[in-house]
């Protein structure tokens, strides 16, 4: 079992940043990757960001290419998003969730194993 916990959401201005972080825990923890997702209001969950494998290469969707970034503390068991320019339409719930290392799929919510209870991000106009 891996247990994921997200934190760090909350109000801010468009134009505003936040920091996401999910800490991680159980026995397996070290056989999984963790990335993240969202889902607003009425959408289907969506993926944000991924961090893959021990050189770290990161892939992010279009929709926040260049104002995100993930990025991983092993020696904490924690992965974190950094958000940056955050507009309206970046509201919505976001999750962060576990895969098995070496899964190709990222990306696709059916690979994941493990998701967190998800932390609200609101950002007004």
């Amino acid at each position: 079992q891996v247990q994921l916990v997200e934190s760090g959401g909350g109000l801010v201005q468009a134009g505003g940043s936040l920091r996401l972080s999910c800490a991680a825990s159980g026995r397996t923890f070290s056989t999984y990757d963790m990335d993240w997702f969202r889902q607003a209001p009425g959408k289907e969950r969506e993926f944000v960001a991924a961090i893959i494998g021990s050189y770290e290469l990161t892939y992010y969707a279009d929709s926040v290419k260049g104002r995100f970034t993930i990025s991983r503390d092993n020696a904490k068991n924690t992965v974190n998003l950094q958000m940056n320019s955050l507009k309206p339409e970046d509201k919505a719930v976001y999750y962060c969730a576990a895969r098995l290392k070496g899964t190709t799929d990222w990306g696709v919510t059916s690979v994941y194993d493990y998701w967190g209870q998800g932390t609200q991000v609101t950002v007004s106009s």
